[in-house]
């Protein structure tokens, strides 16, 4: 199992001093983590897609650029590409010359979006929801198996063999799908002999065995080979010293964020009752010290019949630089060790 980090870029205010850390600074911080993720030996670190006020991650591949220039090894990605708001060609040119700058080290998942201002932004419709993320998905798809490509859908304009320039040095180049709980993205990610990425982010990960049952049965029935079929999970979680410290360091940010989520979907305000049994041995949230994170990665990918990469998506507006940057070390020196063999 290859375990990595996924970062949303949130507007950090930092828990000591008060002060709003400004964008400039958020970047550079940003840019630092993901340096010492590369350092300790983690397997990816992925870019998620917001357009909202509290993130400053609206262009993945310009940051992801960056980040290629300063890394040698680790898997850079998106987490998630919201394709549905997106030119499935223009992305395409965008990840592959990401390709090149970072020597074959890019990964490109794709999804819809678990919010949805990127559709009023660009003039889209919710009523499309599911049809533009079919239709741009197959044309990307089509677009990594041939230079020139003949197709034409109902949202872009046609193409009549035109080239999309430039090409990957990956061949081809990885396209994972994101999934939330809808049983007809997992069995259409089979289908299609996709790897799959699973975005846990409430309830009990051993929830989705029958999902990630689905996937690897849609594939095998459209005969795609077992190792195709790879499965990732996208979750939240923070590693510290001991697992009390790991969830008193988390809990305030984790409380703002989710509370002004919960006010705009008109949910009941979270409680920290709910945030303790989310980080429990069997929740989403894989908080807690290095032995207690591993054992818990390796618990969660017997109950899902194996899981190939797992990342913890530690942003946090309440996060200080210097505790994330010990998270990131203790991910990557204490837990991604114990779960390799895996």
């Amino acid at each position: 199992m290859h375990v990595g980090v996924d970062s949303f870029v949130a507007a950090v205010t930092d828990p000591r001093t008060e002060r709003l850390i400004g964008p400039e600074e958020r970047m550079g911080h940003l840019l630092e983590e993901i340096e010492l993720a590369d350092r300790v030996g983690l397997h990816s670190f992925g870019i998620g897609e917001h357009h909202r006020s509290e993130y400053y991650d609206s262009a993945p591949p310009v940051i992801l650029g960056a980040a290629a220039a300063r890394t040698s090894r680790i898997r850079l990605g998106s987490a998630v590409t919201v394709l549905s708001a997106a030119d499935p060609v223009r992305v395409f040119q965008q990840f592959a010359t990401l390709d090149l700058i970072s020597r074959g080290r890019i990964d490109l998942v794709v999804g819809r979006g678990s919010f949805t201002e990127a559709f009023l932004l660009f003039g889209l419709s919710l009523a499309d929801y599911d049809e533009l993320f079919a239709e741009k998905l197959d044309l990307l798809l089509r677009i990594r198996e041939s230079e020139h490509v003949t197709w034409s859908g109902k949202h872009r304009p046609p193409l009549t063999g035109q080239g999309v320039h430039p090409r990957p040095l990956q061949d081809p180049l990885p396209i994972w799908v994101g999934v939330g709980g809808t049983p007809e993205s997992f069995a259409r990610a089979g289908l299609l002999g996709l790897p799959l990425m699973v975005a846990i982010i409430g309830g009990e990960p051993r929830q989705f065995a029958p999902l990630v049952d689905l996937y690897r049965r849609a594939g095998a029935h459209a005969g795609h080979p077992p190792e195709a079929l790879k499965v990732g999970l996208h979750v939240f979680g923070f590693v510290a010293e001991s697992t009390q410290a790991a969830a008193d360091t988390i809990y305030p940010g984790w409380h703002e964020m989710f509370a002004k989520i919960s006010r705009e979907r008109g949910f009941a305000t979270p409680t920290r009752a709910q945030f303790d049994a989310t980080s429990g041995p069997d929740g989403a949230f894989f908080m807690g010290d290095p032995v207690t994170v591993a054992a818990k990665l390796r618990r969660v990918s017997e109950q899902l019949g194996g899981v190939d990469r797992v990342a913890l998506q530690m942003t946090n507006p309440r996060l200080a630089h210097e505790d994330l940057m010990r998270g990131i070390e203790l991910l990557g020196t204490e837990v991604a060790p114990r779960v390799a063999g895996d």
